[in-house]
């Protein structure tokens, strides 16, 4: 008696088996976890126990471990979730302990499970946030600070001080390579939500098939592919603000869900059944005319609407050209201190020359012009070839030039990638891929090939 009361006091669900598994004895906690007397548990077929009381996910793992332990009689533990009287599950350690005879033989097995679920979940989110964080690092951002003094550059910054300590959704326009992305995370630094997560999701670089999966995720078994459970984008922002580029490229259903989640702040997983509620503040942005799109048919206008609450456009580098100086001794120092290079100036006519170019990479552009002259150039000057812009070059070099003149086109982007995934037998990623070649994160040229419609295996047998 004092022994059972003991056991009935213990914090673990306790049960003690033969050396069959049949069943002898559980303990009060076990017992209550299951919502059975102790004649019912024993008098249960064990088939039926098992279904009834083992996670679906868990069933291979378990049995694994059951049969591999019967060969051995040796003590095993395993993480499993169990399921309760109420119907929830929760993450025990399961620990058994073999007793054996004079000859070796297994008499009982004593089993003691621990409640393990607030440490499984909290070691789920951090799961989740460093896969978030590994995605975000992975992306490299275009540079690190919001470089200039223009006042087109200081009307943005001021509406970003504006819109930041809201919760208001924010649209942000303005060509390719102007810094969206780096717009939208000062809006949710000077936010209250800085200190929760901050997910980026480029919308044109997923496959159409799979945006609602990375956006909403999935459940197992939801598509082929799909051997576990899932969670979405917005489940990782919970509680912080999520980036959505390129948003006008989602598709008619992804549209649909999105605008949901706008304004009933709740969504489903794929394959999933249950509603699923997020407080995350969405931020997106776009460099095509959303407008021109609900025209044409392929944007939805209500989506439009909720998105563009405050809209933040920023101006492509031609109308910042007070900034250029600046953004070239940024980017000079930046890279010359990352070759361990010691750039003591910059070339005048250079300058003059970036000065005049109308940019139409903007930033990137020139973060990509002044990247390949440092690892081109040896010198303690900075400069700049000439041939690396486009034809739309300053004016004075175009009056200064011989209609006779030879000229010499610069490779195109498509040309310049194209090149390094036939050097590399269509490799992106790795020591020896093309974005190593290129200097560039692997995620980015990704979302150029497809842009470019650029077909990676006709190059793997080139």
């Amino acid at each position: 008696m004092e022994f059972r009361q003991i056991l009935d006091l213990a914090p673990q669900l306790v049960a003690v088996y033969g050396p069959n598994r049949e069943r002898l004895y559980a303990n009060r906690n076990a017992l209550g976890h299951i919502g059975m007397s102790l004649e019912e548990w024993r008098q249960k077929p064990s088939e039926t126990i098992r279904s009834d009381s083992i996670h679906p996910d868990d069933h291979e793992r378990a049995a694994r471990a059951y049969s591999d332990s019967t060969r051995s009689g040796s003590a095993y533990e395993l993480e499993l979730r169990l399921r309760g009287a109420d119907g929830s599950y929760r993450w025990f350690l399961a620990r058994y302990n073999p007793l054996h005879d004079g000859k070796g033989q297994v008499k009982r097995w004593y089993v003691a499970c621990t409640d393990i679920d607030d440490r499984k979940r909290t070691e789920e989110k951090l799961q989740q946030e460093n896969v978030a964080l590994r995605e975000e690092l992975d992306k490299a951002s275009m540079f690190e600070e919001i470089v200039g003094t223009s006042r087109s550059l200081k009307t943005v910054l001021s509406r970003v001080a504006k819109v930041a300590p809201t919760d208001s959704t924010v649209l942000i326009t303005g060509e390719t390579g102007t810094g969206k992305e780096l717009i939208a995370r000062a809006v949710h630094k000077r936010s209250q939500r800085s200190g929760g997560p901050f997910v980026s999701v480029n919308c044109a670089a997923l496959p159409p098939t799979l945006v609602s999966s990375e956006l909403f995720g999935h459940e197992k078994g939801a598509f082929t592919g799909a051997t576990q459970r899932r969670l979405g984008r917005f489940e990782m922002a919970d509680r912080g603000s999520i980036f959505l580029d390129e948003v006008g490229e989602l598709l008619p259903d992804t549209q649909a869900a999105l605008l949901r989640v706008l304004q009933e702040r709740e969504f489903e997983r794929v394959g999933g059944e249950q509603l699923i509620q997020v407080d995350v503040r969405v931020i997106a942005a776009t460099n095509r005319d959303l407008k021109v799109a609900v025209a044409n048919g392929t944007f939805r206008q209500d989506l439009l609407f909720r998105l563009n609450v405050f809209p933040i456009e920023i101006p492509p580098l031609r109308d910042r050209k007070d900034d250029i100086l600046m953004l070239v001794e940024y980017f000079v120092q930046r890279y010359s201190n990352r070759a361990g290079r010691n750039i003591r100036s910059i070339d005048q006519k250079t300058l003059a020359l970036l000065q005049s170019y109308d940019w139409p990479g903007n930033i990137r552009e020139l973060q990509n012009v002044i990247e390949r002259s440092l690892i081109l150039n040896t010198r303690d000057v900075f400069s700049v070839d000439e041939l690396w812009l486009s034809k739309r070059t300053s004016p004075q070099a175009s009056r200064a030039e011989t209609p006779a003149a030879p000229t010499v086109e610069p490779l195109s982007e498509r040309e310049i990638i194209e090149a390094a995934l036939a050097e590399t037998r269509g490799r992106v990623s790795g020591p020896s891929g093309a974005a190593t070649k290129l200097r560039i994160p692997p995620s980015t040229l990704e979302t150029r090939i497809k842009a470019l419609k650029i077909d990676k295996r006709r190059f793997k047998f080139g």
